[in-house]
């Protein structure tokens, strides 16, 4: 038999006592979470698996249920399960709470904890490719009025923005989403870019096989960061556009890295780093336009 070598030693054998969470989808093929938390696994020597779990809509409770049961420490929850993790946890922190939806899940004592790390990771984000800004910089103006505009508006807004615009193409949506979030959150038809600290884009606009954001920058100040959640490809036409005027331009792949760090220090006890490295495993086959 020929010795075991090569990649197959890089990456600790599992045991009876390894530490398991996944990923709850309805699909959840085009996940790129395994690939992100198994380098953490395999850099930190951990004993443990991070796996794919595709569930359908009506099967979601009882399948977050058994995972606790079957001694999983949590799970991250992507569309269309946001809202019904929500509703599945006997806990909810103020994060949660604020964006109306959780995307990790903690299986601690009994119960079942919900958080919501995406406007953490969104700020954590644009703090390391943006150096010098600051969410108490000026107003920001958000496109979308959906879970993630929620998420970072949110997240701004606690951070100390003075202000939210929500732009959406249904302003009822954004209507209901400023009633929401209380405090200083306002609805435009159009984006108000004059004085504006920052923009975020949260629509589909822009991604893979969309049509890119038609939208004038040139009333941005010079000092503006745009960020686009999008992170296929990895430079939308906003974030190109945003370059070529001279703009601070935030790309949506370290929002997905950094918002995995908190749930990933939970189960498995490391608080790991979003690298060079582990942005070149987990985006380095996505386009770059």
């Amino acid at each position: 038999m020929t010795p075991l070598s090569g990649p197959l030693l890089s990456a600790p054998l599992l045991s009876g006592h390894a530490r398991l969470a996944g990923i709850l989808g309805w699909p959840v093929g085009h996940s790129r979470s395994p690939r992100l938390h198994g380098l953490w696994l395999r850099r930190h020597g951990i004993d443990g698996a991070y796996v794919p779990l595709p569930v359908r809509p009506e099967a979601f409770a009882s399948a977050v249920r058994a995972l606790a049961d079957l001694g999983f420490r949590g799970a991250n929850v992507t569309i269309p399960h946001k809202e019904a993790a929500f509703a599945v946890c006997d806990r909810v922190d103020a994060t949660a709470h604020r964006a109306g939806a959780v995307n990790t899940l903690v299986f601690r004592d009994g119960a079942i904890e919900g958080s919501n790390t995406d406007g953490w990771g969104f700020l954590a984000n644009c703090r390391e490719a943006a150096p010098g800004w600051a969410p108490d910089a000026g107003p920001a103006v958000i496109l979308g009025a959906g879970g993630s505009a929620r998420a970072i508006a949110a997240a701004l807004l606690d951070a100390g923005c003075p202000g939210v615009t929500l732009v959406n193409r249904t302003p009822a949506r954004a209507e209901a989403l400023a009633r929401a979030l209380g405090g200083p959150v306002s609805v435009a038809e159009a984006p108000p870019l004059a004085g504006a600290a920052m923009l975020v884009n949260t629509t589909s606009l822009g991604m893979q096989g969309q049509p890119g954001l038609a939208i004038d920058l040139a009333p941005l100040p010079a000092a503006a960061v745009v960020a686009d959640i999008v992170y296929v490809p990895r430079e939308t036409p906003l974030l190109a556009a945003a370059r070529t005027r001279g703009l601070a331009a935030v790309e949506g792949l370290g929002m997905l890295l950094h918002q995995a760090r908190p749930g990933f220090s939970e189960w498995f006890g490391v608080t790991p780093e979003a690298d060079d490295e582990l942005r070149a495993v987990v985006g380095g086959d996505i386009p770059a336009r």
